[in-house]
């Protein structure tokens, strides 16, 4: 079994009450985590990412007070706030690594996280040989297409499960799944993975 789940960002900032709020957000922790009940046997690994950004300073640009909601936003998922907590619908019991990432410097895809002991999704990726991903998450056209093409660049089969997944806005959502299928991946609904 050389396969891996990786579970982008489902934050309570990202979910409907959050800073940044993602509609349908809620909804999709509450299916990653019956998903993870059926099938989280079928993972070598499986990791969790959070935006972890730091609460004295703009992250690198990254907070802005007059946000273009591009390349800067409003202060989100700030450490050790309950915001950049897990959404209350994601049961993390079966999640193996958790990575932090952001901290200090704009960051959207999970390869940019650290856990705690400094490893990167790219060593895990090497010390599991790991082959195959499945990516799920928080938000599409933001740190889940950030997150699936760099485990395309990393040489990895990927796939990602629409169903797991949600937006910021319905036409760039559209866009990124477009880019990350044209780049490799496979799209599909995660009802329908074998």
């Amino acid at each position: 079994m050389s396969k891996a789940l990786f579970i982008v960002d489902v934050q309570n900032d990202f979910t409907e009450h959050g800073a940044l709020g993602v509609e349908g957000g809620d909804a999709v922790a509450g299916r990653i985590s019956r998903f993870l009940a059926a099938h989280a046997g079928e993972y070598e690994v499986i990791v969790a990412s959070r935006d972890w950004h730091d609460p004295e300073s703009d992250n690198g640009g990254h907070f802005a007070d007059a946000p273009d909601f591009v390349d800067t936003w409003p202060p989100h998922c700030v450490a050790g706030t309950a915001g950049a907590e897990y959404d209350d619908g994601f049961d993390t019991a079966a999640v193996t690594h958790h990575l932090k990432k952001g901290q200090g410097a704009p960051a959207y895809s999970l390869f940019e996280g650290h856990a705690d002991d400094g490893s990167m999704a790219h060593d895990l990726l090497t010390a599991h040989g790991i082959l195959d991903i499945d990516v799920v998450g928080l938000a599409t056209d933001y740190c889940v297409r950030a997150s699936a093409l760099d485990a395309i660049a990393a040489g990895r089969h990927v796939r990602v499960f629409t169903d797991l997944v949600a937006g910021v806005h319905a036409a760039s959502s559209e866009r990124a799944l477009a880019e990350i299928a044209h780049a490799g991946a496979v799209l599909l609904s995660s009802e329908d993975a074998a």
